[in-house]
């Protein structure tokens, strides 16, 4: 008896291998950036440096972020993205072995900028592979997939790391990031196809690219959802602690379920992508801002606040994956240096809203930040509406 393949069903588990295995490096990388939050404390202790100066890790890797991701797109042109990705794979390993060997300062900085190359190069790259992985129509599920990485990691992170710290030191706590990364690496090396770069007449620019009037109105809308977003999610905890009157227990609880629901909302946004993009993209920023206005008038009750909080975890967590669908679809022949951009704009958003957000929580109350939040994310939601109304001129 002959025996026969379904060769299309072979193919379609192989790549969502694929996107499996760049989900797995994005959980790593993510929780890798953000695992020193909870670990100040004993590196500033072993390394003989002060608080400050050792917060200076979590900096440096945004900061290298920024760069690679503005740069990658036009150095890598010749390679095969293949190799770029589990080039970036290895320099997360090289990373993780450098901070945990780290016997002074200089050279837990220069583990944590091999960690913001990583991040900036894989992150740019990402939206662009997933495009050349999947067919068009499960875009947003493979970008569902490498954000659910990402949800699930920047809600543990921090706890993980305090947890294992406890044990087995936050020498220990960064070792494990090598095994996991590793893990990520041979997945990829197995499951990845070869990808040759695309032919182009020149090298995608990023910054070349603000000149196209959608992408500046899509970049400036995704500079203010990032920039609300972060403004409120500094200042959260001592938001929780002092105006809510949460313990530890409840905070770590309501962040938990927050990250959760960030899961959740990824995977519900994702499946309605395909038909309902701007409508998603107007929409995530108004809940949110919504959710803001709310908080100042009830952040004094604890469980009307946790349920806010639960909600803007299901929508705040799952706009990344409306924006790089939108950029899948806005910029298909210049994927990679669109993904360098965006990279590069909500990594500047991040760090602009956490800065601003504290300085008003300090100098005008919490109320001031989260005000702040709320206006950003109206503006967002305004340039995502004209957004959506020069896409629906485009296709006419």
């Amino acid at each position: 008896m002959e025996t026969t393949y379904d060769t299309r069903s072979l193919k379609d588990r192989a790549a969502w291998s694929a996107v499996l295995s760049m989900a797995l490096c994005v959980f790593v990388l993510i929780a890798s950036e953000f695992m020193p939050v909870s670990l100040l404390s004993p590196i500033a202790a072993d390394l003989n440096i002060t608080a400050g100066r050792a917060g200076q890790a979590i900096s440096v890797s945004g900061a290298f972020a920024v760069v690679t991701s503005l740069l990658v797109a036009g150095l890598t042109r010749r390679i095969d993205r293949r190799l770029v990705v589990t080039g970036f794979t290895v320099l997360l390993i090289v990373s993780g072995l450098a901070v945990t060997f780290a016997s002074n300062f200089a050279l837990l900085m220069v583990g944590r900028a091999l960690l913001g190359v990583a991040i900036g190069g894989f992150w740019s790259m990402s939206t662009a592979i997933v495009m050349r992985l999947v067919p068009q129509g499960m875009v947003p599920k493979g970008l569902a997939m490498l954000n659910a990485g990402n949800a699930i990691a920047a809600t543990i992170a921090a706890p993980l790391g305090s947890f294992l710290g406890a044990y087995i030191g936050w020498r220990g706590a960064f070792f494990l990031v090598v095994p996991l990364g590793l893990l990520a690496l041979v997945w990829q090396w197995i499951s990845l196809p070869a990808l040759p770069p695309r032919q182009r007449k020149r090298p995608g620019n990023p910054l070349a690219l603000l000149g196209r009037l959608p992408v500046a109105i899509g970049m400036a809308s995704i500079m203010m959802l990032f920039m609300g977003q972060f403004a409120l999610f500094t200042c959260l905890r001592p938001f929780l602690e002092s105006v809510t009157r949460l313990d530890i227990a409840a905070l770590s609880a309501i962040l938990l379920a927050m990250g959760l629901a960030g899961v959740a909302g990824t995977w519900c946004v994702g499946r309605r992508l395909r038909t309902r993009l701007f409508g998603i993209l107007i929409v995530i920023p108004l809940v949110m801002a919504a959710l803001a206005v709310a908080l100042v008038a009830l952040g004094a009750s604890p469980v009307p606040t946790a349920l806010l909080l639960v909600a803007w975890g299901f929508f705040g967590t799952a706009a990344p994956v409306g924006w790089g669908t939108w950029l899948s679809r806005t910029l298909p022949d210049d994927a990679e240096a669109g993904g360098g951009l965006q990279v590069a704009v909500i990594q500047l958003a991040i760090t602009g809203g956490a800065a601003i957000g504290g300085t008003l929580f300090d100098t005008v109350g919490w109320w001031g930040a989260f005000t702040f939040g709320s206006v950003l994310l109206c503006g967002s939601a305004l340039a995502a509406f004209a957004a959506s109304h020069m896409a629906r001129r485009s296709s006419q």
